[in-house]
């Protein structure tokens, strides 16, 4: 398996699409552009063994449309990992609208966006990802049936952010057993990165219990809100990532643990929502290894919002989603006693275990 992570300047080469590690033997890369609504996407299906790829799209203003690329790629092989170690028949795709959301987002951007997708023809399924919200979803509904997370009212499984929080508090849970010898969080010191609407319900959860959650984000009106709503401090220290604490929760964008802030943690835990948490898999996945560090898989945890829009697809109510999703409490003791066992990374113990069901799938489907 390749996991380095080409800057953007190295993806400037003779190949930039297959040269480049992160494509990692993705079936297809789609670009789309419209000069009329100002859209430019892209849609990466890595794998569909399983079954259609499925993955949020998610709206940011990129620098280069390299850096967007390489998310896109990152993110889509990790949507492949989530599906298959949580057992849903569904492959990993993901897409990207380079824009600030904010400026640039209409729904007339959205139904075009929307349009490209339902030319793949049911081999990639569209959701919410940061950038934007369910009636987004419900707009791009209005022009394909290959979108997931729409409005309850509509039909649809909702907002896939509280069931994503809710498994990713299972696994912090879990990785806490694994540690301490208990899962319970309350008194344990929790530095929460990023209160998005996924951070948001982990700093509910989490203070519920009893633990001393401290937020950190950029947004300072939305810090003050969070923190009076749930009675939660604020960081106001120089460098978050030597703070003292039992876990740490990256919710924002990923490669937070990185060459930069490895060497800084102090921290016993990493369990949180953010995708591609390690800037690189095999370096700093050992590295964390090395320093004691229990890492929870980030493509697992988080799986919650996937089990929660794959119910619009298999039919499920809220009593399996809502099992599903605690399961990964489970998943997790698993993986982190498997690496243990077998003295692997976390990352690779959860890869690992991936890979085997999707060969396993391919064996089957050549064999019929």
């Amino acid at each position: 398996m390749i996991t380095e992570v080409f800057t953007a300047n190295q993806l400037k080469k003779e190949a930039p699409v297959f040269g480049q590690l992160s494509f990692d033997n993705h079936e297809q890369v789609v670009f789309c552009q419209d000069k009329d609504t100002g859209l430019k996407a892209i849609i990466g299906v890595h794998n569909t063994i399983l079954g259609p790829a499925l993955g949020g799209t998610r709206m940011y203003d990129y620098k280069t449309e390299w850096d967007a690329l390489n998310d896109v790629l990152r993110l889509s092989r990790g949507m492949t990992y989530k599906a298959a170690i949580t057992g849903l028949n569904l492959g990993g795709g993901k897409a990207v609208i380079i824009g600030d959301p904010k400026k640039l987002k209409t729904p007339e951007l959205m139904k075009r966006f929307g349009k490209f997708v339902h030319t793949l023809g049911g081999k990639y399924y569209t959701a919410e990802d940061v950038g934007m919200e369910t009636s987004d979803m419900d707009t791009v509904r209005e022009v394909t049936p290959y979108v997931t997370g729409i409005s309850e009212s509509k039909g649809g499984a909702g907002n896939p952010s509280p069931v994503t929080a809710y498994g990713v508090y299972m696994g912090m849970k879990a990785a806490t057993k694994f540690t301490y010898g208990s899962d319970a969080l309350a008194g344990k010191k929790i530095l929460v990165q990023g209160i998005g609407h996924v951070g948001e319900e982990l700093v509910r959860l989490a203070s519920e219990e009893g633990a001393n959650v401290i937020i950190s984000d950029i947004n300072e009106e939305r810090l003050n809100a969070i923190s009076t709503k749930y009675g939660v401090d604020i960081y106001r220290g120089n460098d978050l990532y030597a703070e003292t604490a039992d876990i740490y929760a990256p919710c924002a964008l990923g490669a937070t643990v990185n060459d930069e802030t490895i060497n800084k943690l102090n921290v016993k835990v990493i369990a949180g929502a953010a995708n591609n948490q390690l800037a690189n898999e095999d370096i700093h996945g050992a590295l964390l290894q090395k320093k004691g560090i229990v890492y929870a898989p980030d493509f697992l945890i988080n799986a919650g919002g996937i089990i929660n829009v794959y119910a619009e697809i298999e039919g499920y109510g809220r009593d399996q989603i809502t099992s599903k999703t605690e399961n990964i409490f489970d998943t997790t003791l698993d993986i982190l006693n498997k690496a243990k066992a077998t003295s692997t990374t976390t990352n690779e113990a959860a890869i690992s275990i991936a890979e085997d069901r999707i060969a396993a799938r391919k064996k089957e489907n050549a064999a019929s």
